[in-house]
C-alpha cells in the first residue's frame, strides 16, 4: 500500500506542477510585461485567463500535504523541519498572491491598483522557486532523519537553486501556451502571436535547464543522477525531453490546444523521473519509501478517504475546465492598463 499512496502523492504533485505552475506563469508575465501602456493587453490576458480557475488550481497542493503527513508522516516530520524557511516563504507568497489577484480590481486608486499587481507578479516569481527548492533539496538528500538540517544551507544548494529556477522557467511556459490557446478562443490575434513567442522562448530556457542540470546533479547529488541516466529513471528522462520538444514544435505551428496536453507530459515525466531515481528512498540516504509510510491500516484509510474525495473533485474539476475551455465561462477581455481598478 506504501507503493500506491506514493502514486497517488507523485499524481497530485504533477497536477499542482501543471495547473498550480502554470497559475504562477502567468503571474511571471504580468511581471514581465512592460510598463502601463505596452503592457495592458497581455497582463488583461493574464486576468481573462486565470479568473474562472485560478483558486481551483490549488486544491492540489491542498490534496498532497494531507496524503504526504497522513501516509508519510515519518517523512514529513524531517522536511519540515529542515525547510521551514522556503516552504514558509511559499505559503507567504500564495496568500499574498491570491489577495493581491482578488483585490487588484477593487483598488480605490492608481497607486493601490499598481501596489496590488506588484505583490501578485513578484508572489508569482517567488513561490514556484521556494516550492522548486524545496523539492530539489529532499532530491539532492539534503533533509536528514533525526536532528533537523541546515535551515540555510538545506535549500540554497545547486541542485536545489536549479530546481527552483527550473520551476519558475518551466511555469512560464506552461503558462504562455494555455494563454495562447485562450487568445486564440477570444480572437486576439496579436496576444496570439505574443504568447507562441513568449512560450518558444520559456520553453526553450527550461529545456535547457532541465538537460544542463544534469551536469550539475551529477557533480553535487551522484546518486540521484545514476538513477536519472539509467533504468526506469534514463526511460523518464528521455519522455520528458521527447514531449518537451513535442510540445515546442506545437507551439511553433501554432497547435496550442495539443501542446497543453504534451507540455503537461512533459512536467509530469520529469517528476516521476526523480521518484524512481532516488527509489527505494523517500530521503535520499536517510528513509526509505517504506519507512516513511504509516501503518498498514492508516494508509488504508488514507486510501479509500482519497479515493471517495476525489471522485467528488475529479468530476467538478473536470466539468470546470470544460466550461472554461468551451468559453462558457469567459468574461470581455479588458487591457489592465495604469487606471485598472482606480474608481
Amino acid at each position: 500500500m506504501a507503493e500506491l499512496a506514493l502514486v497517488v502523492l507523485l499524481v497530485g504533485l504533477a497536477a499542482y506542477a501543471v495547473l498550480g505552475g502554470a497559475d504562477f506563469g502567468a503571474g511571471f508575465w504580468d511581471l514581465t510585461a512592460g510598463g502601463a501602456e505596452r503592457g495592458a493587453r497581455v497582463r488583461g490576458m493574464v486576468k481573462h485567463s486565470m479568473g474562472p480557475v485560478w483558486e481551483a488550481n490549488h486544491v492540489w497542493l491542498i490534496f498532497v500535504l494531507v496524503v504526504f503527513w497522513t501516509c508519510f508522516p515519518v517523512a514529513f516530520g524531517p522536511v519540515m523541519e529542515t525547510l521551514y524557511i522556503p516552504l514558509f516563504l511559499a505559503m507567504i507568497g500564495i496568500v499574498l498572491r491570491g489577495a493581491a489577484f482578488a483585490l487588484r480590481g477593487e483598488a480605490a486608486t492608481i497607486g493601490e491598483a499598481r501596489a496590488l499587481g506588484a505583490v501578485f507578479a513578484l508572489s508569482s516569481l517567488l513561490t514556484p522557486f521556494f516550492l522548486g527548492a524545496t523539492v530539489g533539496a529532499v532530491a539532492a538528500g539534503e533533509v536528514p532523519v533525526g536532528d533537523p538540517g541546515s535551515p540555510i544551507e538545506s535549500w540554497t544548494g545547486a541542485v536545489a537553486i536549479l530546481a527552483g529556477v527550473t520551476a519558475v522557467a518551466t511555469g512560464a511556459f506552461l503558462a504562455a501556451v494555455f494563454m495562447a490557446a485562450d487568445s486564440v478562443r477570444a480572437n486576439l490575434p496579436d496576444l496570439v502571436a505574443a504568447f507562441r513567442a513568449r512560450a518558444l522562448g520559456a520553453g526553450t530556457v527550461a529545456g535547457a535547464l532541465a538537460l544542463g542540470g544534469l551536469v550539475v546533479v551529477s557533480s553535487e547529488a551522484p546518486d540521484l543522477f545514476d538513477g536519472l541516466v539509467e533504468g526506469p529513471g534514463l526511460a523518464a528522462v528521455i519522455a520528458s525531453a521527447l514531449a518537451g520538444a513535442a510540445s515546442l514544435a506545437l507551439v511553433a505551428t501554432s497547435r496550442f490546444g495539443p501542446a497543453r496536453y504534451v507540455a503537461s507530459t512533459a512536467v509530469g515525466a520529469i517528476l516521476a523521473g526523480l521518484a524512481v531515481a532516488q527509489s527505494p528512498d523517500f530521503l535520499p540516504g536517510e528513509l526509505t519509501f517504506a519507512e516513511a509510510a504509516a501503518g498498514d491500516s492508516t494508509l488504508l484509510v488514507a486510501l479509500i478517504s482519497v479515493a471517495v474525495g476525489l471522485a467528488v473533485i475529479v468530476p467538478s474539476l473536470a466539468l470546470l475546465f470544460r466550461l472554461t475551455l468551451g468559453g462558457r465561462l469567459d468574461q470581455d477581455f479588458h487591457p489592465i492598463g495604469s487606471d485598472e481598478g482606480a474608481k
